[in-house]
């Protein structure tokens, strides 16, 4: 794969310190010898040009070896010594003082305090020979010594990351540089030869002009019959991917998937065998003629499925960038990242900045939430619900049904690549649930206006004839509050179902009807109108405090449950009993509300 990149240059800035000291090791050498083994070049800048002419002095070896042998607070300190000082500090002791203060004493106090600080990074001619250097055959990485602060007065100092220069000091740095602090952004006098070799570096680097293209129409709704039987809506994520190659072959042409080596527990063997893997070349198959090999990885510059390993942070580093190709090349992909929603919250951070930098991209948790019971509690998400609704620039849904699923997804895909899209984050189940229940209209506007409702936060599922309690439920529960509508039902007590797709639109909306958004807040009034407004119950496979806010719609009271402890292996009835978002919770919440 290195060989692959071509001319990819690295320049990594070694100044020895962290933010709050100098760092006493930096482990330079192991740094460079894993890039090494992995087959990048490697260029070491340790030194500059005047550093090295001393070296070649007599006692220039004993000064070298006195530097290399030095621990980075000893030199860091050095450079905060007067000259006086460095005379005294730098030859040290023992056989080799003294032929490094006989090399030092005939240099003036400006050029010995100039040689010590000559480090590569600082030095034009030794980087300008390093990127001459530069084999343009396989990726490159400089290592370059340089001082935090160089040539200011908080130079070297342990504390230099919070430091300030002075007005006073402002202004002798603008007159030793021949500028006005007054006019920072003044450009080179005309004529000159900096304005003409910044103006030869700007034609050179600016970039042709590209015609944008507009990213791909993605359909709403796949015309399908709703499904029946059982299913879960991680199935449904591969299926809508497969049924867009045939439906829309445009948009699904514009897709790219990444995972970190569990496409096949995530449901997209369909997807990786439909358009390959990528690879910066082809590569055999040696399985293609096992007939007991479902999962097949045809590799190849076309594919459309780029497989990470196990690496969340760096998939999420992807994801920022390939979604950031419709404002960056006029060239809009649609990209969605699938992984495990337990390390959601390890690849937070990274796809976060991707996001503000404009990336536009769907990342995928699946399978989340305690209905993970079997594979013990290391591997619950509990969480994450609520950083969907926290993070700016995605829009966060946790579909309960399959249809539901392909609704949002497409409505997810439908936003990318645009410049007032936005990118987005489904949370997704294994659970098998009837998709029978979710009880999709056959009319075809019936249908829609249900897709609408789906996409825009929520839908009631069930309406009572005369409720007196509402359940609110999300994900993997929607079951367990049908069937504790139904027992309610029993004991006299009759239960509207809400099923809840996304807890962010609607708390955009709730935003929006007090006026501080301008989303749309329709879907309020469609799912929780005030003529219905009851007691309500809110669940979901999470923290509780996700689905709180809903009370304030209409200021009914309520009672939150979810998942509020850490995780246990067991069955998925067990798991649900010991959080307390079984129906048997439901039922008691909702008559301790009603009674």
């Amino acid at each position: 794969m290195v060989p692959g990149l071509g001319e990819a240059v690295w320049v990594v800035d070694l100044n020895r310190q962290s933010l709050d000291r100098v760092v006493p090791g930096i482990a330079a050498d192991r740094l460079q010898g894993m890039f090494a083994a992995a087959g990048w070049q490697v260029i070491t800048l340790k030194y500059g040009h005047a550093l090295r002419e001393l070296f070649a002095r007599p006692g220039g070896d004993a000064l070298h070896a006195r530097i290399e042998a030095m621990d980075n607070p000893e030199y860091q300190r050095l450079l905060r010594c007067t000259a006086d000082e460095l005379r005294e500090r730098l030859p040290g002791t023992g056989s080799t003082a003294g032929p490094i203060a006989d090399l030092i004493a005939p240099l003036d106090d400006a050029s010995l305090l100039a040689a010590l600080r000559n480090l590569g990074g600082h030095d034009i001619g030794a980087l300008m020979d390093a990127f001459d250097s530069v084999d343009d055959t396989r990726p490159t990485v400089i290592f370059a010594y340089t001082v935090k602060g160089y040539g200011l007065p908080t130079e070297g100092h342990p504390q230099n990351h919070s430091s300030l220069l002075t007005a006073d000091q402002m202004r002798t740095l603008a007159d030793r540089l021949g500028t006005d602090p007054d006019r920072p952004w003044a450009a080179f006098a005309g004529g000159s030869p900096e304005a003409a070799r910044c103006a030869a570096a700007a034609r050179r680097l600016r970039r042709p002009g590209r015609a944008s293209r507009q990213a791909p129409a993605v359909p709403a709704d796949l015309a399908r019959p709703a499904p029946t039987g059982s299913g879960n809506t991680q199935q449904a994520l591969g299926r809508v991917l497969l049924d867009l190659t045939r439906r829309a072959p445009e948009a699904a042409a514009r897709i790219v998937t990444v995972s970190p080596d569990v496409s096949s527990t995530t449901n997209l063997g369909g997807w990786l065998n439909k358009v390959g893997v990528w690879s910066p070349t082809e590569r055999p198959n040696w399985f293609a003629d096992d007939a007991e090999t479902i999962l097949h990885w045809r590799e190849r510059p076309t594919g459309q499925h780029v497989e990470l390993g196990i690496a969340e942070t760096n998939l999420v580093g992807l994801l920022g960038e390939l979604g950031a190709t419709w404002s960056r090349w006029g060239q809009p992909l649609l990209p969605i990242g699938v992984v495990y929603d337990p390390f959601v919250n390890r690849a937070l951070e990274p796809w976060s900045f991707g996001i503000y930098a404009g990336g536009q991209s769907i990342l995928v948790g699946t399978p989340s939430g305690v209905t993970l019971a079997p594979e013990g509690g290391a591997h619950q998400s509990i969480t994450t619900p609520s950083l969907g609704i926290e993070q700016p620039g995605c829009v966060t849904f946790e579909p309960a049904f399959a249809i539901d699923t392909e609704w949002c997804l497409l409505a997810a895909l439908g936003n990318l690549g645009r410049p007032d899209g936005s990118s987005a984050y489904l949370r997704l189940s294994t659970r098998p649930v009837d998709q029978s229940a979710a009880d999709v209209p056959g009319d075809p506007a019936a249908r829609e206006r249900r897709r609408r409702q789906v996409t825009a936060g929520a839908y009631r599922l069930r309406r009572h004839e005369k409720p007196v309690v509402t359940l609110a439920a999300m994900g993997a529960l929607v079951p367990e509050a049908l069937a504790a509508a139904d027992r309610l039902a029993a004991l006299g007590h009759g239960a509207d179902v809400v099923c809840v797709t996304s807890p962010d639109l609607l708390f955009r909306a709730l935003q929006a009807r007090r006026g501080l958004s301008r989303d749309p807040s329709w879907i309020l009034d469609q799912v929780f109108p005030a003529d219905r407004a009851t007691p309500l119950v809110t669940v979901l496979d999470g923290h509780p405090h996700t689905l709180a806010f809903l009370s304030t719609i209409r200021n009914t009271p309520v009672t939150t449950l979810g998942v509020t402890r850490f995780g246990q292996s067991g069955s998925i009835e067990d798991v649900y009993r010991y959080h307390g978002i079984d129906a048997d919770s439901i039922v008691t919440a909702a008559l301790d509300l009603v009674d």
